[in-house]
């Protein structure tokens, strides 16, 4: 018994030892620093506006009203962009059901903007690996800026003025493509046009 004892005791210092300096200590240093140094990221890049949550610069948003710009599909369960359920679809491109979700988008985007002759950019018809994407290609952007110019009665100049003050450069200048973040360009659209979000 004093041998079980004489090895439970030190166990039992370092399971409470740890259990203090990785479930309570480290914890409140992780917030406490990302708090002080990164205020808005740390609370989840909410956008907020006249002091409602309209949403998350990380989190898309579903968005198919011809007057907005629309972000990439989303495959979440039960609803489209669910935090709580980020996945891809995981369907191969040899999979039937992929190109049918493909031909639907575009039809959507065709029956948007039936004069829209250009390419339409992948990332329009074909779901993110998290299916929570906030952003779009510049290319995608600029495939939509006719039909929001006309939807919104503005001028394509003005609607792609704002699609280039509204496009994020390369993660630290190197990683990544040119982006653009989609709530946030529609936000600044109702804005212009005097819209309430």
């Amino acid at each position: 018994m004093r041998l079980f004892l004489r090895y439970l005791r030190p166990v039992l210092v370092f399971l409470g030892g740890f259990t203090l300096l990785t479930g309570v200590i480290y914890p409140l240093l992780v917030t406490a620093v990302a708090q002080t140094l990164f205020p808005h990221q740390a609370n989840g890049s909410l956008i907020e506006q006249d002091g409602l949550i309209l949403g998350s610069e990380l989190i898309g948003q579903p968005f198919d009203d011809p007057a907005y710009f629309w972000g990439r599909p989303s495959l979440t369960q039960p609803s489209p962009y669910n935090a709580a359920a980020s996945a891809g679809s995981n369907i191969a491109p040899s999979n039937p059901a992929l190109a049918e979700r493909v031909a639907a988008r575009i039809e959507a985007l065709a029956a948007a903007d039936p004069t829209n002759r250009q390419p339409i950019p992948v990332d329009l018809v074909t779901a993110s690996g998290s299916g929570l994407d906030p952003h779009i290609s510049l290319a995608a952007a600029e495939y939509q800026i006719a039909r929001v110019a006309v939807m919104r009665g503005l001028d394509t100049a003005v609607v792609r003025r704002l699609v280039t003050e509204h496009t994020e450069g390369r993660t630290l200048g190197v990683l990544g493509e040119p982006r653009v973040n989609v709530l946030r360009l529609n936000l600044a659209l109702d804005a212009l046009t005097g819209v309430q979000s």
